[in-house]
């Protein structure tokens, strides 16, 4: 009403009717104990007191909406999900995850479906991820034959780290089949197209049916670690990281 000075223009523009607007008006003037405006001729202006009031009113109506933001905003937060993708296989400690195929080793954190994933090290790009190692697992072999099944070329450093050039005296490996999931190296290995490194935690996914798993001696651990983005700052991804932190560092120190 103050910057409109037109009881009709000012109703409309509050989706109120005007007789509305003038019973609210003549409230506020009895709480204040002093008019605000000074009607007559057609003409309201505005009184002392009506100019004095309106810079109070915006702060107040400010810090309401800036009330109200933060209110949505700690309620979304509260109502936010996080995706998070995993890399190895489902079984491991009960957990049901969105399941990412090996063909991608960020589960899902390179192209912003997973907001967290559970992966194997070493990631591509590693700059671009923050992750925590969890824990430390030899690796075994899953027999029986020389060839080995191979991750897809896309997931780049994690395919050689599973077929362990560092071992192999200079010699490429010679690849029996390229898998992108456990059930699809289960039905490679009892086909007889190769062998497969594994960690030992995920040995009880292939030992099954004639297939046997043993550990290899000389090679570096395999390190199951939750991974996430580099620059995502969202609070609820950043809490959970460190949480998993605080409950990781006791079993590792």
């Amino acid at each position: 009403m103050a910057e409109e000075l037109h009881f009709t223009r000012a109703a409309e523009r509050l989706y109120v009717s005007q007789p509305a607007l003038s019973q609210q008006i003549r409230a506020l003037e009895r709480q204040l104990g002093a008019p605000l405006f000074t009607r007559g001729g057609g003409d309201v202006r505005l009184t002392p007191v009506g100019t004095a009031l309106p810079p109070h009113a915006r702060r107040v109506l400010a810090g309401w909406d800036a009330g109200r933001s933060a209110v949505a905003a700690a309620l979304a937060e509260q109502r936010a999900t996080l995706v998070i993708g995993m890399s190895t296989g489902p079984g491991r400690g009960g957990l049901r995850l969105r399941q990412v195929g090996w063909d991608d080793p960020t589960a899902g954190l390179a192209d912003g479906s997973s907001d967290l994933a559970y992966v194997w090290l070493p990631l591509p790009e590693p700059a671009r991820y923050g992750w925590l190692v969890v824990a430390e697992e030899q690796r075994f072999v899953a027999l029986p034959d020389e060839p080995f099944l191979a991750l897809p070329g896309d997931a780049g450093a994690l395919r050689e780290h599973w077929l362990a050039p560092e071992a192999r005296g200079g010699r490429p490996a010679r690849i029996g089949a390229v898998v992108s999931g456990p059930d699809e190296t289960y039905e490679a290995l009892v086909d007889g197209r190769g062998v497969v490194l594994l960690a030992e935690g995920n040995a009880p996914l292939l030992a099954r049916d004639g297939v046997a798993v043993r550990p290899v001696d000389g090679l570096s651990p395999s390190r199951p670690a939750p991974a996430w983005r580099a620059d995502d700052t969202r609070p609820l991804v950043r809490r959970y990281a460190e949480a998993r932190r605080r409950v990781t560092a006791p079993r590792i120190a």
